[in-house]
């Protein structure tokens, strides 16, 4: 290999001013006599100016770490009176090096970016109108004659980076409003603002932020004609979407209301990303509020409408107010023929219950169009309920070959970037359901054993002496002994509740081994009660204890504790799915999970 030829004329800036910029001491610049501040550039082609403004958030974390071992945590205040002082530093700084050379403005580094692109990204607003202010007054110099403020302060605010991103492009992305505020107060309201390298407009990069309501109605209240593409043929409201954010929706309908239609590439609109993606209800309300057209419209790949997509994930929340808008939309089936109902059975949902999906007054509804789903084959040849049975049935299906093939092909698809849901249908065998019976059969037989024997040998015995309170214990007004009897019973029903079930599952096994689903609802109701079970069998032995320990007060609490210990330790090593479950049903979404044993 040739030896490479050593680089020439790398340029730096030297230590002492580098460390002067950073910090922003103007002094160093005043003491150097023929200066060429123009000149002076790092690796990188930052210039003094670059330098200051990209370093000032280290300075100011340096700073306060070191006040934070003293007093700043204590007095709060401190800590703002730091950053005000370092801010005000920062303008005198700036103003005094751009009076020397207000060239720096305009000056570039390697990438493309001008100070002002450094600066938007920090979100400091005042150090942004500064530098609009300092463009302004450069009239003459290294600026063109006859240029006046205004278009001094347009043409670098115009300024692009080698990713074609203005400091618009910069501040929608940061999503700070005053600082966009600031850069838009000199701007053209006729300026088209074009579309950056990853073909994204201000507008669409706002809406990609959560939360970015106010800055898209500043944009869009700014611009009389705001470009709102993005990649892919999105457009803004593809990005809100995405971003689950209702009130930015709102607000780019409100001035853009045309936009509910418009597909990207693969012909989605943005009510194809909410039915995918599944984002919030109020998302799916918002989309449909303003034109309901969409819900009927189909993409190109699959020709799938958004409710054929809120299926396929198994998002039946949004299926369900998809269908409470538009109830004929479930008219509409993909290009295989396959309808709502086929793509609930791939999710192992059975149909005949989601027919609630429509519901009047507490009354179920199920409408002719729905009902007429039933009897729809597709391209596989099969009814959804058919499709349902087959992925099931733990004996081999001669259609279960076709069926996986498909879902597979449908695994790979994506939209909004976002891959299809795996289709995880539950398949557990006999043998292992058989199994897994067999040791909870043990567990409550056990604690139906030891209830028993505590409930007829109870703790401190009964009363010998004749008469009509022979035989009752001696404990019996004592309230924690109370507890005892009733958690002990509670325990003993619960176990006895738990082999009652189990038993009933075992003829349920040999005549409807492919109801699976059924099989595991009722091996979880099971299972809940052997916790309980659980539970009052813990509860009662706390409480035997005390009752007995009661003169040795340590000992008493102690075996108290033993009850609300055993409890918390269930709790922590619960599955934290079930919390999950119990969050998206809050907000409303459904979502499709399955189930699974412990």
């Amino acid at each position: 290999m040739e030896p490479r030829e050593p680089e020439q004329n790398i340029s730096h800036m030297e230590a002492s001013l580098y460390k002067a910029a950073a910090e922003g001491n103007i002094e160093v610049f005043n003491n150097k006599q023929g200066l060429q501040l123009e000149s002076l550039k790092t690796p990188n082609q930052d210039n003094v100016l670059h330098v200051n403004l990209a370093t000032e958030e280290t300075v100011k974390f340096s700073i306060i770490k070191i006040f934070s071992l003293g007093f700043v945590p204590s007095f709060p205040f401190l800590n703002l009176f730091v950053t005000m002082i370092k801010r005000e530093k920062k303008s005198d700084f700036i103003e005094q090096i751009l009076s020397k050379c207000p060239s720096l403005l305009f000056q570039t580094n390697a990438k493309g970016q001008t100070p002002l692109h450094v600066e938007v990204r920090y979100g400091h607003s005042a150090i942004v109108k500064l530098l609009i202010k300092s463009c302004a007054k450069a009239r003459d110099g290294d600026l063109e004659l006859g240029m006046d403020q205004v278009s001094a302060v347009r043409e670098m605010l115009r300024i692009t980076d080698q990713e074609s991103n203005t400091a618009l492009h910069e501040a929608a992305g940061c999503g700070n409003v005053e600082v966009v505020k600031a850069l838009l107060e000199f701007e053209d309201p006729d300026f088209p603002y074009s579309a950056n390298k990853k073909q994204e407009t201000p507008l669409y990069i706002a809406a990609k932020r959560r939360g970015s309501g106010r800055l898209l109605t500043l944009l869009l209240d700014k611009f009389k004609s705001t470009g709102h593409g993005g990649p892919h043929g999105r457009t803004a409201l593809h990005a809100a979407t995405m971003a689950g954010d209702a009130e930015a929706i709102r607000v780019i309908l409100k001035k853009k209301g045309d936009l509910t239609k418009e597909r990207d590439e693969d012909g989605r609109t943005p009510l194809h990303y909410a039915a995918h993606l599944g984002r919030r209800l109020s998302v799916v309300k918002e989309l449909l509020k303003r034109d309901v057209s969409a819900a009927y419209m189909c993409d190109k790949k699959r020709g799938m409408t958004p409710l054929l997509m809120a299926a396929r994930q198994g998002y039946l929340g949004t299926v369900s107010r998809i269908l409470s808008l538009c109830p004929d939309s479930c008219d509409k089936v993909d290009n295989e023929g396959l309808t709502l109902l086929h793509y609930m059975a791939f999710r192992g949902s059975p149909y005949l219950i989601e027919f609630s999906l429509f519901k009047r007054g507490g009354i179920d509804i199920v409408y002719g169009s729905l009902r007429n789903l039933m009897k729809l084959e597709g391209a596989i040849g099969m009814t959804p309920q058919k499709v349902y049975n087959a992925l099931l049935s733990e004996k081999h299906h001669h259609k279960q070959e076709q069926i996986n093939g498909l879902l597979e092909e449908i695994e790979n698809d994506q939209v909004a970037d976002k891959p299809v849901h795996p289709f995880g249908f539950p398949t557990i065998s006999t043998a292992s359901l058989e199994k897994k019976r067999e040791g909870y059969f043990i567990v409550a037989g056990l604690i139906a054993t030891v209830t028993f024997a505590a409930a007829i040998t109870v703790p401190g015995g009964f009363k010998s002496e004749k008469g009509y309170e022979e035989g009752t214990p001696f404990l019996i007004h004592k309230a924690a002994f109370k507890v005892f009897i009733i958690s002990n019973a509670l325990g003993f029903i619960l176990s006895l509740s738990t082999l009652s079930v189990y038993l009933r599952t075992m003829n349920f096994f040999s005549s409807n081994s492919n109801q699976q689903r059924k099989t595991l609802i009722i091996q979880m109701t099971a299972k809940r009660l052997l916790n309980g079970a659980l539970i009052a069998m813990v509860i009662a032995f706390s409480t035997a204890s005390y009752v007995v320990l009661k003169p040795s007060h340590a000992l008493a609490i102690a075996s108290c504790l033993v009850g609300p210990a055993f409890i918390f330790t269930s709790l922590l090593t619960r599955k934290w799915m079930l919390i999950l479950v119990c969050i998206s049903a809050c907000f409303g979404n459904i979502f499709y999970l399955p189930l699974s044993l412990v």
